[in-house]
C-alpha cells in the first residue's frame, strides 16, 4: 500500500502569520522543506490542495513542489474552469477532484458525482488527456462509485471522515460501507484510495477494507510532527500501514 502525504497544514501554519508577507525572508515553515522531509520518511507521493480562495497552499507552492520534488504530485482541486486551467499548466501526476465550500475548515464530505456527470466528464477527459490520472473524492456510496466509473475517472478516493469520527456500532456500519464501495470500485476497474481522518489508532479497522492501493494522510502527520519531526511521523505511518493484508 502506498502512502500519500498531504502537506496542506504546513501552509496553514505559515499563512497564520505570513499570509500578507510571503516574500519576507522570515517566512516559515517551508512547504518545500516539508515535502523533502516527507520524502525522506518514505512518502510515495505528495498531496496538496490549492483551494480557490488560496487559504493555505498558493500557486507557487504547487509549482515549486512539482519542480523540485522527484515524487508523484497529487493535486486536490475543486471542479471549476479556473482550477482546470491551473492544473493543465501544472501537469501533476494525479488530480483528485474534491468539493469545496468557502466556510468549511477542511473538506467535509465527498464530491457529488452522480447527477453531475455532464459537467464533470469533460473536465476529467481534459485532465487525463493532459497526462494526469484523475481521482474522484467520494463518499462510500454505490451511486457515486458507479458515476465515477461512468465519467472515465481512473481512481476513486473514498472519504473516510465518517468512519474516523464514529465508534462502536456506528464505526462497524461505516466500515461496511467502505468495504462495499471499495469492492464495487475494484469490480468496475477503478483504483481505490482512501483518505480523511485516518490515524494509526484506526488503521486496524480500516484494514478490513479490501483493494486499497493508497492512503492519503495529512493532519495527523503534521500534528505528530510537532513532537517528532515530519520525517519520523511519516516513517511511523509507513511502518503502520505495512500490516495491510489485501
Amino acid at each position: 500500500m502506498h502512502l500519500g502525504v498531504n502537506i496542506d497544514h504546513v501552509a496553514t501554519l505559515r499563512q497564520a502569520r505570513y499570509a500578507t508577507m510571503l516574500d519576507s525572508h522570515n517566512t516559515e515553515p517551508s512547504v518545500l522543506e516539508a515535502a523533502y522531509a516527507a520524502m525522506k520518511g518514505g512518502a510515495d507521493s505528495i498531496t496538496l490542495h490549492v483551494r480557490e480562495d488560496r487559504r493555505h497552499m498558493q500557486d507557487d507552492d504547487a509549482r515549486t513542489v512539482r519542480r523540485e520534488i522527484p515524487l508523484p504530485l497529487n493535486l486536490e482541486m475543486g471542479a471549476t474552469q479556473a482550477m482546470l486551467e491551473f492544473a493543465l499548466s501544472l501537469k501533476p501526476d494525479y488530480v483528485c477532484l474534491v468539493p469545496e465550500r468557502r466556510e468549511e475548515i477542511t473538506t467535509e464530505g465527498g464530491l457529488s458525482v452522480a447527477g453531475h456527470e455532464a459537467e464533470l466528464q469533460p473536465l476529467v477527459a481534459a485532465l487525463q488527456a493532459n497526462g494526469s490520472k484523475v481521482s474522484m473524492f467520494i463518499d462510500p456510496e454505490p451511486e457515486q462509485v458507479k458515476a465515477s466509473a461512468a465519467i472515465g475517472a481512473a481512481m476513486i478516493e473514498l472519504h473516510t471522515g465518517r468512519f474516523a469520527n464514529t465508534l462502536g456500532e456506528e464505526r462497524k456500519a461505516e466500515t461496511a460501507r467502505l468495504v462495499a464501495a471499495a469492492t464495487l470500485g475494484h469490480e468496475l476497474g477503478l483504483e481505490v484510495h482512501a483518505g480523511h481522518g485516518i490515524q494509526i489508532a484506526n488503521l486496524a479497522e480500516l484494514n478490513e477494507v479490501p483493494y486499497l492501493t493508497e492512503l492519503n494522510i495529512g493532519h495527523t502527520l503534521i500534528s505528530r510532527a510537532i513532537f517528532t519531526g515530519l520525517t519520523s511521523a511519516v516513517q511511523e505511518m509507513k511502518s503502520a500501514i505495512e500490516s495491510y493484508k489485501w
